[in-house]
């Protein structure tokens, strides 16, 4: 994307179904200048529906059926929100959410699919499941197969298409478990054809499944199911596919609903026409189709050309669904059932066939076109070595490496003030003040999200982290921010997000914003200076031989962030998982556990920059002892490990590793590879008595004790 086309308009895709994830690969491939592509989803990763069925059979691995809607956006360059949304405004152009505060849009679209849950029945909440959205049922499944229970009971309610072909799913998984469906009509399967219709009962009654025709459910409780008719079922697993509802938030959007969906023209637009809408979520009045993914897989291209057309004040596109499509019904093993053309009924190469159309929609999101790094030619000796192999990471992954700014700080004459406390090394320069000592540091994070608000939050709690780190309280903060090239009016949104995000975290730490300064780059960058008062600071030299080493939050983020920055695709792994999971232990601040480590910590420092080995040796040099660190204590985000395994890493994790060589004893592995990893928002990591360190990582939500201070030299033994 080019930097110096200043953003103009906000597209906002909301939900991320298979016409909003087609519609941004194709962004991604000739993107509108001066439009800002925003992708809304609750979750990091979206499942493919044509492939849950394999999935709950056993045949497919999760990460086969997810489109990783980080490594999509980030192929899109686009702004990805994990929340969900609650509402939209249409006469303010605002969205609502759960989690935060509402956003504007100038063009918007919404892509929500639908739910099969029965919130109206008691207990359905508690002890059953959805089959739509998918991706929690997905994880719930996994975690009660897990359970290998001996003769597990489960429920499928709803007998058409969907049920049946998750309750073939459910029996191929656990053959020893006795499946019912459950169908409140007289009979199973009613939209099919004969043909059809009898070979999938054929295949229900050679598993062994229960069909119970003309019942419903009632209530449901743990273990059992209640049914109207009077009797009970027993019910370990409860799963409902019966019917669908809409999103409920819909209902007060004041756009024009059909039973409760939205209602577009051919052109998808609803009655807004700066509102836009695809996927199971509409009603197609032009042309009413029943509510398959395949109308939404074919209206992306549709949808894509009216939105660059509607921005563009152009010629809008018919969109004109098929009237009937091929239904390839799986049936549990490797075989599926057709409905459509006459074709033959059952058979192994149906299921081929099935797995062929669904791996070519997968593959759309798996490998995405090479993002070419230009290396000019010729160039001068040193360059490409300078410019590296990988993307230039963000964060506090951004910054020089330790050994190179010692060099450029090491002519700097020493502070002649006398109220200067401080000595090389500290985390913050400490002022000598009435009462006891101020504390006063800076810090400045390039973005790796192209989401501000959680960038401002991120870079507020790292820049108070050198203030906890020294054990004061957080007094004032000036902020220094760069933005992108932005309208005035976009400019001004931008800034009033991120400094009202930034408050918020500061005044939840107890410092006042009192002023900074704001400038335009070519990309977005956060930096704040903070002072902070105590009666005395906590340094980096009072650990001593027997102390407990003591770590409040899991290392990995460089990693995860490196590795999202280059999209970097690992199997078994769902990167946006990682990622999701890396950013929301950012955003947690250290406020809590620093107030909690202060009154008994002999030393202490923040984990950033250069890493848990490189802040650790810098507690070990300044006291003059060593540690013994504890592999398995070690606490690793979700999908680090394998990263590092796979050889992803920060781009100064190099240097992190240069400044330590020597110094950390053990042979190369994936784990020590990750003590080298720069964090961002890190951890705290404390040096404390030991016979106060368990009753300290108890109160400490994710805190975990890693070792132990020892006499000699300072170096790690990594055991």
């Amino acid at each position: 994307m080019q930097t110096d086309i200043p953003i103009v308009k906000d597209l906002v895709l909301v939900g991320g179904g298979h016409a909003h994830a087609l519609v941004a690969r194709m962004w991604a491939m000739n993107p509108l200048p001066g439009v800002r592509l925003t992708l809304i989803n609750p979750d990091p990763a979206a499942p493919y529906t044509g492939m849950l069925p394999g999935l709950i059979a056993g045949h497919y691995a999760r990460d086969e059926i997810m489109i990783d809607l980080v490594r999509l956006a980030r192929f899109a360059q686009a702004r990805l929100i994990l929340d969900r949304v609650t509402g939209i405004d249409p006469a303010n152009r605002t969205l609502h959410f759960q989690g935060r505060p509402p956003l504007g849009y100038d063009l918007c679209s919404i892509d929500i699919g639908i739910t099969s849950d029965l919130p109206n029945l008691p207990g359905f909440t508690q002890h059953a499941h959805a089959a739509k959205p998918m991706a929690a049922f997905a994880e719930a499944w996994e975690s009660f197969t897990a359970r290998a229970l001996p003769a597990p009971q489960v429920v499928v309610v709803g007998a058409g298409v969907g049920g049946v072909e998750l309750a073939l799913a459910c029996k191929n998984r656990l053959p020893q478990a006795n499946v019912t469906l459950l169908e409140q009509g007289k009979t199973a399967l009613p939209a099919l054809g004969a043909r059809a219709r009898a070979a999938l009962l054929a295949h229900l009654a050679r598993a062994g499944i229960a069909l119970r025709i003309g019942d419903a459910p009632a209530a449901f409780h743990a273990g059992s199911m209640a049914l109207q008719s009077g009797a009970s079922l027993p019910a370990d697993f409860t799963l409902a596919v019966a019917g669908s509802r809409p999103q409920p938030w819909l209902a007060e959007s004041g756009l024009a609903l059909h039973d409760g969906f939205l209602s577009v023209s051919n052109t998808l637009q609803t009655s807004d026409p700066d509102i836009f809408a695809a996927g199971d979520c509409v009603h197609l009045g032009f042309a009413p189709r029943p509510k398959a993914g395949v109308y939404a897989v074919r209206a992306a291209p549709i949808l894509l050309h009216n939105l660059r057309a509607r921005l563009l004040d152009g010629q809008m596109r018919v969109f004109k669904p098929q009237s009937d499509y091929l239904k390839l019904i799986s049936t549990g093993h490797k075989s599926a059932v057709a409905d459509k053309w006459g074709l033959p009924l059952d058979g192994a190469w149906l299921w081929a066939w099935k797995d062929r159309i669904d791996r070519a929609f997968m593959a759309k999101f798996k490998d995405y076109p090479a993002m070419e790094r230009a290396l000019p030619s010729p160039a001068v000796p040193g360059l490409h070595e300078a410019m590296g192999d990988k993307p230039m990471c963000g964060g506090c992954g951004a910054k020089l490496g330790s050994s190179d700014l010692a060099a450029a700080l090491a002519a700097l004459p020493a502070p002649q003030r006398p109220e200067v406390a401080s000595g090389p090394g500290d985390d913050a320069a400490i002022l000598t003040v009435a009462g006891g000592v101020q504390v006063i540091t800076t810090d400045h994070l390039r973005a790796f999200t192209h989401d501000p608000r959680i960038m401002a939050r991120i870079a507020a709690i790292h820049a108070l982290g050198d203030i906890w780190a020294m054990g004061a309280g957080p007094q004032v903060a000036l902020a220094q921010i760069t933005l992108p090239r932005l309208s005035g009016a976009k400019a001004a949104e931008m800034l009033a997000e991120i400094m009202a995000e930034a408050t918020a975290v500061l005044r939840g730490a107890g410092a006042d914003v009192v002023g900074g300064h704001t400038a335009i780059g070519g990309e977005l960058s956060i930096g704040f200076t903070v002072t902070g008062l105590c009666a005395q600071a906590i340094r980096k030299s009072g650990a001593r031989p027997g102390d407990r080493l003591i770590l409040t939050k899991a290392i990995g983020t460089g990693t995860i962030m490196a590795s999202e920055m280059g999209m970097a695709r690992i199997p078994r792994l769902i990167l946006g998982e990682a990622v999701a999971g890396a950013l929301a232990q950012m955003c947690q601040a250290s406020g809590d556990a620093a107030a909690r480590l202060t009154p008994q910590a002999h030393a202490m420092t923040d984990v950033t920059g250069f890493g848990l080995a490189g802040h650790l040796l810098e507690i070990l040099d300044a006291s003059q002892v060593a540690a013994v660190l504890h592999s398995d204590a070690i606490p690793l985000l979700p999908g680090a490990l394998a990263l590092a395994a796979a050889g992803q890493a920060s781009s100064l994790a190099p240097a992190n590793r240069a400044l330590a060589i020597g110094r950390v004893s053990g042979p190369d592995s994936p784990l020590k590879a990750l003590m080298f990893d720069p964090q961002t928002a890190g951890g705290l990591l404390a040096a404390v008595p030991a016979a106060q360190a368990a009753g300290l990582v108890a109160a400490i939500p994710g805190a975990a004790i890693i070792g132990d201070i020892t006499a000699g030299p300072a170096r790690i033994d990594l055991r």
